[in-house]
């Protein structure tokens, strides 16, 4: 069995390394020019080019046709494809995904919606790419990502809803209205549709920071054994600050500090930190 994912997923150069996976880059357009995120642009140049552009960037799913060729090609060499991808809730690439199976009938490709993006999303692909590894069924596949799923949260706050508002992503009334009133939101992705949901908010953006944790151990008591993984959009000091909260209250098993990928950091803004976290309890047991 092969992964296709996308480039709405997240993963250190540490967890990557080893794992086998296909990626289709989301599109990213700036001031009239488009990259393929992750592949034409990394991160650290994305927001150079962010902070300089005169316009809001814009971001595009893969093609149904790209995803179709890449599933003919791999076909060649294993029919049974394991298609993971960011959130219907947030894109349309599963869509994409759908409308590629029936343009590349030789191919026996199970999709999966991850219902998340970013370091979440990464996990599943992870834990998927370590069990067909070693040799794990189809169904035993499935089956750790769906644990890693029911157990995986995503939480993230920012300073600054110009970029959420411009994509669409939360309702423009109540994203103004906080613009206006200079609320910081925390936000979360719920788990049914995969969309974003408004989790809690404060007046700055370092107390959004400290209610982001607070929210975090009313679902988990301070002193849990979590995994965590803090993520940025281009702000390190912020997530640092965040990482520094966090061990404060849990018993973290880190994983590395990581940026969010171009397609992403076009919707949040570089201001944006965040955590995806789990309860190590919950966490099912990778190869």
């Amino acid at each position: 069995m092969q992964i296709v994912t996308d480039t709405g997923m997240d993963l250190s150069p540490e967890q990557r390394e080893g794992l086998d996976f296909h990626l289709v880059p989301l599109t990213v357009t700036l001031d009239g020019k488009s990259y393929r995120s992750g592949i034409d642009v990394d991160p650290q140049t994305f927001y150079e080019l962010l902070m300089k552009a005169e316009g809001l960037p814009t971001t595009s799913q893969p093609a149904a046709g790209e995803l179709a060729t890449l599933y003919h090609q791999l076909a060649e060499v294993d029919s049974q494809i394991l298609s993971i991808h960011i959130s219907s809730g947030l894109s349309g690439t599963v869509n994409a995904a759908r409308a590629a199976v029936g343009m590349a009938p030789e191919a026996d490709v199970t999709i999966v919606d991850s219902k998340t993006l970013s370091g979440a999303f990464g996990w599943q692909v992870e834990a998927a790419a370590r069990a067909i590894k070693a040799g794990w069924v189809k169904e035993k596949v499935l089956a750790v990502v769906d644990q890693v799923s029911a157990a995986t949260d995503t939480l993230f706050t920012i300073s600054d809803l110009t970029h959420l508002i411009h994509g669409g992503r939360i309702s423009h009334m109540k994203g103004l209205i906080a613009s206006l009133l200079n609320i910081k939101p925390v936000i979360g992705v719920e788990k049914e549709g995969g969309t974003y949901v408004q989790k809690g908010q404060a007046r700055t953006f370092k107390r959004a920071m400290q209610k982001l944790v607070e929210i975090v151990g009313e679902q988990y008591a301070f002193g849990s054994v979590l995994r965590v993984q803090v993520m940025h959009a281009n702000n390190l000091e912020g997530a640092q600050e965040l990482k520094g909260l966090f061990g404060q209250h849990f018993d973290c098993k880190w994983l590395p500090i990581g940026s969010i990928a171009p397609a992403l950091g076009a919707h949040s803004g570089p201001t944006m930190v965040g955590a995806a976290y789990a309860l190590a309890a919950n966490y099912p047991e990778l190869p």
